[in-house]
């Protein structure tokens, strides 16, 4: 049973620097997109009751309170259900987030404010200042929303460990009940991968940054409960925790990946594909058992309470001990690992280099 869905909203009013998101300039395809996501909800959506709702993007706060309403429309949710819009600063005001509130379902916003640097906004591409982020969150919680996470980048261009305790500072002051937490990578298809800025700090700068974030606001009592992602208690975001528990949920707009029973997808990223016919895939594929397995690993492993070992040796009949005891044995003797009486989880230093850490447990 699928009790979750991701909803892509692939518009923004101007690219990032560094977004290598599915994304485009073009607000004017907003309402013939709005028609063909609703149909190919319609068509694919097979009627359960879903646990969580995720807008993402792209901007979905580009959307108007009508196009929101009629893209949820044909989903069945639970009183209880999480569902979440992202939101940039500068593409809502109060009337907007009023209206959000109250006439439509949205129960947690996920603002995007990367830093609270005004020059570094500019440099990332940002469209708004500290200010008004700072506004928006404290005009979304006078209006009654009592779920708010906020984005955070860490590696910034000319950024130093003092500049990111201030970006924490000033984050903590809004008292959101969620963080994230990302650093800054070049990637492929983005304005900086040809021409990156050269200010950037190096890698051990940026694992300190890393550690003292997590650091600060561990003291401040957040959650470091998945490798990016903080929250105080009970605020834990339960869509990207479906992710990490490898539950399955629907993929849903124009590159939206989802996972359905035991096969994983992409819709196509081609816009006249999908507006043609939203059913082609630009990938699909069925997982193996082994795949299966090694998903479970490393999804499992990106939370900071690790993964069960009684669980996953009667899920997938192995005795993960000893088939991956040399793994287990290399990283705990570096501490990058550990294994208590029930689990086996990553430690900080683990995290900061947990890609290398998850590849080993793919067999070739």
């Amino acid at each position: 049973m699928t009790e979750n869905a991701y909803i892509h909203i692939p518009f923004c009013s101007q690219k990032c620097n560094y977004c290598a998101f599915l994304s485009v300039s073009a607000p004017k395809y907003i309402p013939k997109y709005t028609e063909t996501l609703k149909k190919e909800i319609e068509e694919r959506y097979k009627g359960e009751t879903l646990k969580t709702i995720y807008f993402g993007g792209g901007t979905p706060s580009l959307l108007t309170i009508e196009q929101i309403n009629t893209i949820l429309s044909p989903l069945k949710y639970s009183e209880d259900a999480e569902i979440t819009l992202e939101i940039n600063p500068e593409s809502v005001n109060e009337e907007y987030l009023k209206n959000l509130k109250t006439k439509t379902p949205i129960n947690r916003i996920s603002i995007g404010i990367q830093t609270f640097d005004d020059e570094v906004l500019k440099i990332l591409g940002r469209q708004h200042t500290s200010k008004t982020a700072v506004d928006v969150v404290n005009c979304a919680k006078k209006l009654g929303f009592k779920n708010i996470s906020v984005d955070l980048m860490y590696g910034l261009p000319a950024q130093t460990i003092e500049k990111v305790r201030e970006d924490v500072r000033k984050a903590l002051e809004l008292a959101p009940q969620h963080i994230s937490l990302y650093g800054l990578k070049i990637e492929r298809r983005t304005k900086w991968s040809h021409n990156p800025p050269q200010n950037l700090p190096d890698l051990d700068v940026q694992a300190d940054m890393y550690e003292e974030i997590t650091k600060i606001l561990k003291e401040n009592g957040y959650n470091h409960y998945e490798i990016s992602n903080f929250a105080l208690p009970q605020f834990e975001s339960k869509h990207n925790l479906s992710y990490w528990k490898n539950k399955n949920y629907y993929g849903f707009g124009i590159g939206a990946s989802g996972y359905e029973g035991d096969k994983r997808y992409t819709n196509s990223v081609s816009f006249q594909e999908y507006f043609e016919d939203y059913n082609i895939k630009s990938m699909s594929y069925k997982l193996t058992a082994q795949e299966k397995l090694e998903e479970e690993i490393f999804l499992g492993l990106r939370c900071t309470e690790g993964i069960n070992i009684d669980e996953i040796n009667k899920k997938y009949n192995i005795d993960f001990d000893k088939k991956y005891s040399e793994i287990i044995r290399k990283y705990q003797q570096t501490g990058h690992l550990k294994r208590n009486k029930t689990n086996v989880y990553l430690t900080i230093n683990g995290m900061l280099i947990s890609n290398e850490i998850f590849s080993e447990f793919i067999e070739i």
